[in-house]
């Protein structure tokens, strides 16, 4: 007998919101009809049993709705989300540093890197890895059906969950055809730097950023596929059929196809041969290295760090620690003192308390560094010292009580050979360089006929593109060069005169020769010399410039033997010997001598010292005084002190001793990690409670691998953006943050987050069809141009503050810690875990995971190495144990 068909009546309420209730609707219909009715209709039409599967999905979602209604969610997003992607990079970061020290180039680079990965994590979660759920996928399988099954025994009525056939159903939707897919795409890196590129999609790439990338790609599969396209393009432009101004352009185009094949053809021998980046041989390549003096050092974040760590090595810190110290004197002195002068004004009067406070931070400075007792002691004259101790006992200290000591300490470390000298010639000062981005590689040629593209740096250069250009230089000996001062006129321009040489310039190879005139002035023989001498060493001592004449210079008589001279000039540094001697020599000496205008300008030192200088005097006040206030409440309490002298004086005397009495300690190197320790840890900044400095400063930390280098930087870097946050948000950030979480986690955007998932997975109501992977060729391509991306956003004002080098390096590491799927999975089952944890906080979710991870082989291992490691001292305590009893 057939049942007769009773009418089914759904309850289509699941969240309280109808926005929201709509779209899940839509979902759980989709999944019941391409999981289970296309297959289910051949055995029966009785709906009933679809209808008690609906239901128990839709009594899920309800129980689901109604814990997160229930949860607080701003510490999810503001909190555990952030630690644990910094930790997930953490663990990324010592991985690299490992295989590095390894140095193993025989085995497959990304295999031992998620070996490695999943290694360290064990090491510092101590009780969980998840190196089988990241790496199996039968694994994987089984962990999605184990968790599934935990979710519906917590939602599910236990009459639904006893039922086995609906529940393995259920749960095999959920896991193999929602979380599964998600998760696969989620962890998937192609789709990661697609969506990388559109969030970022205003910003235009950049040449020279490109051209940077190209440079420093360790990926010889980005390169091949970087090579092809532009090999394509070059097969293209080379077919068409133009006259006019267009090939003009499509000349240029051309050329700077040529160019990137080359860079790319010269990246990938360097990448097969395997050869390794040494900054001592840099130096040596680049000959004389840009010269930065040491008042710029003192007063620039990046530069002084380094400095400082040179000074430590060398045992100088005492030195410059007083040198620093007394700037901050100074400026709390002058800060009081015009406070104390504007109170007087108001006929308040609080002299003495002033002066005491002063008298009480001149005595700390003294006591620190210049006394007996002081160590490590600053070795200074002794009459100066007595006069100064003469000084202090006797009258009121003023800004200035420290000045001529402090000027014969700057002597000292300026004209010292063990100080800045000496520092001139260490791998830090290099590395100095690099993070200033003061290293620049010579102008590279692409064109045959020199009207090709040019490459001169780029904002981001490194050691490695540095090294690259210098040993990738052309060497073609069969092209000849020969040049001469032809003849020499006088010229007048606006009522200026000036002396102009023509210069005869023959071009010789083995398929044709080149002949044609340029004219220069004395002038840009000068800054041509000048350029060259600092890049090239060696040729100071051998060119030698004919010197300038100020009086009587356009005598013809003077002009003609000028004209020998500088025509020796050119004889001697176009000597092949010289050419060979100095390589990228050649491209310098083509580009002065091409039928151009000479673009004259300053050396590369002075025209980068430009663009190094001008933003240090921008933001020299925000410098010096993070320089000068070494305790955070310093500047505060002088900001305060205006309004209540009084009851900031016993706080601010406290600053003052935490200045003066405890810099040395501040100014030394964060303790290293070796516990491998999760930044989940409170920070020890106490910017806990200001939510995005927490954040910002946690980023910085594990990005750009802040904690590794010195602590005075990281100081410096908390004090700028307390101020950027006070001065942007004021004490208004934290609530506009919690605003934010509870716009994020409101009906609306629910909403819009369900309808997404139901259009990726169901666009226009069709499941969708498995999308093919990328072809290899593409996705190298999509790496290129996401990093490229990257970094062109990256503003400036951040490499002035880290450094070039650094930022560089922070943001392709993030970067690349992407470029793995078994480490994306990693990251995204670890910020699902603690998503159940804050969602179901009662039912003990970190001992079930745990559990779940528990037959992880990197773990087995690390329980044994533990126990190996105990085992001696347990052996030995027992063998003691053994012989007190039998005494």
């Amino acid at each position: 007998m057939k049942r007769e068909a009773r009418p089914i009546k759904i309850d289509r309420r699941l969240t309280g919101a109808n926005i929201i209730d709509e779209p899940l609707q839509q979902v759980i219909q989709f999944s019941l009809r391409d999981y289970v009715q296309y297959w289910y209709y051949t055995l029966s039409d009785d709906e009933s049993f679809l209808l008690e599967i609906r239901q128990a999905l839709q009594y899920a979602l309800v129980q689901f709705s109604a814990r997160s209604k229930e949860t607080d969610w701003q510490p999810y997003f503001t909190t555990r989300l952030v630690d644990d992607f910094g930790t997930h990079l953490r663990v990324f970061r010592k991985a690299q540093q490992r295989i590095a020290e390894k140095g193993n180039q025989m085995k497959d680079q990304a295999e031992e890197l998620v070996d490695t990965f999943f290694e360290v994590e064990v090491e510092m979660e101590k009780e969980v890895c998840r190196d089988l759920v990241c790496t199996s996928p039968k694994d994987e399988e089984g962990f999605l059906r184990d968790l599934c099954e935990v979710l519906l025994y917590i939602l599910l009525p236990p009459g639904d969950f006893q039922n086995k056939i609906m529940r393995y159903f259920v749960r095999e939707i959920l896991s193999r055809g929602i979380l599964l897919p998600l998760i696969n795409q989620l962890s998937d890196p192609d789709y990661i730097n697609q969506y990388v590129i559109w969030m970022i999609r205003d910003s235009n790439c950049n040449y020279e950023a490109f051209m940077n990338i190209i440079k420093l790609s360790d990926n010889i599969g980005e390169l091949e596929a970087v090579k092809d396209k532009a090999s394509e393009e070059l097969q293209y432009l080379r077919s068409l059929d133009t006259a006019g101004d267009d090939i003009n352009t499509i000349k240029n185009q051309i050329n700077s196809l040529l160019y990137v094949i080359k860079v790319c053809d010269s990246r990938i021998q360097r990448l097969q041969s395997g050869k390794e980046i040494d900054t001592v041989k840099l130096a040596a390549n680049f000959g004389k290295l840009c010269t930065v003096p040491l008042d710029h050092i003192l007063v620039d974040n990046v530069a002084l760090q380094f400095f400082m760590d040179y000074m430590q090595q060398t045992g100088g810190q005492a030195h410059l620690f007083f040198w620093m110290t007394v700037e901050g004197y100074r400026v709390t002195a002058q800060q009081q003192l015009e406070v104390l002068q504007s109170r007087q004004k108001d006929g308040k009067h609080q002299t003495n308390q002033t002066k005491g406070l002063l008298r009480a931070a001149a005595f700390g400075v003294y006591e620190q560094y210049l006394s007996e007792k002081a160590s490590p002691r600053v070795n200074i004259d002794d009459n100066l010292v007595a006069k100064l101790a003469e000084t202090l006992n006797h009258e009121d200290p003023t800004p200035e009580i420290f000045d001529d000591i402090q000027r014969k300490v700057y002597e000292l470390m300026l004209r010292d050979e063990r100080f800045y000298p000496s520092f001139k010639q260490n791998v830090l000062y290099v590395r100095m360089l690099a993070e200033l981005d003061m290293l620049k590689d010579p102008s590279f040629r692409g064109s045959d006929d020199g009207e090709g593209e040019s490459f001169n740096g780029s904002p981001t250069s490194s050691i490695n593109l540095s090294l690259d250009d210098l040993s990738n230089v052309p060497t073609d000996e069969t092209v000849q060069l020969h040049a001469y001062i032809s003849d020499t006129g006088v010229c007048n321009d606006h009522g200026k005169t000036y002396a102009l040489y023509a210069i005869t310039v023959h071009r010789r190879n083995a398929n044709n020769e080149e002949m044609w005139k340029t004219y220069r002035r004395y002038s840009d023989f000068h800054d041509f010399h000048m350029r060259i001498t600092e890049q090239f060493e060696n040729l100071a001592n051998i060119l030698k410039l004919p010197g300038k004449k100020t009086f009587n210079n356009m005598d013809r008589e003077f002009l003609e033997k000028r004209k020998k001279d500088l025509n020796a000039y050119l004889q001697l540094l176009l000597n092949p010997e010289m050419m060979k001697a100095s390589p990228a020599l050649a491209h310098y000496v083509y580009d002065f001598l091409e039928n151009k205008a000479y673009s004259k300008g300053k050396g590369d030192f002075a025209r980068k010292m430009d663009t190094f200088v001008n933003p240090l005097r921008n933001s020299m006040r925000n410098v010096s005084n993070a320089v000068k206030s070494i305790p955070d409440s310093l500047a505060e309490g002088m900001t305060k002190m205006s309004d209540n002298m009084g009851k900031m004086s016993e706080r601010l005397g406290q600053d003052i001793k935490q200045s003066f009495f405890k810099v040395p300690p501040l100014m030394q190197k964060t303790y290293s990690d070796p516990d491998h320790c999760r930044v989940a840890a409170p920070i020890d900044d106490n910017v806990d409670d200001n939510i995005p400095l927490r954040v910002m400063l946690l980023l910085m930390d594990e990005v750009f691998d802040l904690k590794e280098r010195n602590q005075w930087l990281r100081r410096n870097i908390k004090n700028l953006l307390q101020q950027l946050i006070r001065a942007t948000y004021g004490d208004t950030i934290n609530r506009k943050i919690v605003d934010h979480v509870d716009w994020m986690t409101s009906p609306e955007q629910v909403a819009d987050a369900v309808k997404r998932f139901r259009d990726a997975f169901w666009p226009n109501g069709i499941l969708a069809e498995t999308v093919p992977r990328r072809d290899k060729a593409i996705r190298m391509r999509t790496r290129v141009a996401g990093k490229t991306k990257l970094l062109e956003v990256m503003p400036d004002e951040l490499k002035h503050i880290i450094g070039a080098e650094t930022t560089r390096k922070g943001i392709l590491r993030v970067f690349e810690m992407f470029q793995h799927s078994q480490l994306n999975k990693r990251m995204v089952y670890v910020f699902l875990e603690r998503f159940l944890e804050t969602l179901f906080p009662q039912n003990k979710f970190p001992e079930l995971f745990h559990k779940l991870h528990s037959r992880s082989k990197q773990m087995q291992r690390y329980k044994q190495r533990l126990h190996s490691t105990q085992a001696p001292s347990l052996q030995k305590s027992s063998t003691t144990t053994r012989m007190v009893c039998v005494s």
